[in-house]
């Protein structure tokens, strides 16, 4: 499906929860689920497993779903744990069989989000694989292709020549700024800026005091604001919570709305700290 909600369930570090905890998300009511060929940080097989159970016992189909997987390069894989490509294959080939294992681990015929995990160690390296995930999207493998952990805009804007980034998945936090120079190519360009560590990379926006008072004449928390916030700016945050409650609270964000009464200035001012 196209993705049609302005949130995403993050399934890094669930381990053997992964299965439980995607079951209880969708439940909940997320429609989106991101995920990664790279056992090192990612049950990609027990995402599956849920997406069996939610279709066997709940009636959730394939086509209620957006899924998102990445290809992840050898760099960020443990080469203790099983790896889906051959190391001694092209960086094409790698891709094509990483894509071919994520679509049997996810029990389907297609991918709706293809990313690769990060940039390769040289720019002609990222762009033969960007190449590749050009020929598994016009094979009708995977349907919006994009990178993650891409901070330079001129990778984007090398990969742009060849084809249109769809995605781009960063991270959204204090520490680099808020990925200010990325964000702004991608509303130029239009490409899906999705954010992860949204919560926990940045406790100074959480504690602002113009935060927290958008959040107290809204009736939110401050997570549910701080997610809002960043949908306002065009941002799809990733949700990693493990906690029902905390589950149905983010889904529930997109379809509130802020009180702007009387709190323009406390608008502006988060606005300003995000943005610079």
């Amino acid at each position: 499906m196209a993705l049609t909600t302005k949130i995403i369930y993050g399934t890094a570090w669930k381990k053997d929860q992964t299965t439980a905890l995607v079951v209880s998300a969708v439940l909940q009511g997320f429609k989106a689920i991101d995920t990664a060929c790279q056992p090192k940080h990612y049950r990609e097989d027990l995402v599956g497993a849920a997406l069996l159970e939610l279709r066997e016992k709940h009636n959730v189909q394939r086509e209620d779903l957006f899924l998102q997987t990445k290809f992840t390069s050898v760099g960020g894989q443990d080469t203790s744990k099983p790896i889906p490509y051959n190391l001694s294959d092209s960086v094409s080939q790698q891709i094509k069989s990483s894509c071919q294992k994520s679509l049997e681990n996810l029990h389907t015929s297609y991918i709706d989000s293809y990313l690769l995990h990060s940039p390769l160690p040289t720019i002609d390296e990222t762009l033969e694989a960007w190449k590749t995930l050009m020929q598994l999207q016009d094979e009708g493998k995977v349907r919006l292709i994009g990178v993650s952990n891409t901070y330079d805009v001129r990778i984007l804007a090398a990969l742009h020549k060849a084809r249109k980034v769809q995605v781009v998945q960063n991270r959204w936090y204090e520490r680099n700024g808020w990925d200010r120079q990325v964000v702004n190519y991608c509303k130029e360009h239009g490409i899906m800026y999705q954010s992860f560590w949204t919560l926990s990379g940045s406790p100074s926006l959480l504690s602002h005091p113009a935060l927290l008072a958008i959040a107290q004449a809204s009736n939110l928390t401050a997570p549910q604001a701080l997610y809002k916030l960043a949908q306002i700016e065009g941002i799809v945050p990733l949700s990693g919570t493990t906690d029902e409650t905390h589950m149905r609270q983010d889904v529930s964000v997109e379809d509130i709305s802020l009180n702007e009464e009387g709190l323009q200035t406390a608008f502006d001012e988060v606005r300003e700290f995000i943005r610079g």
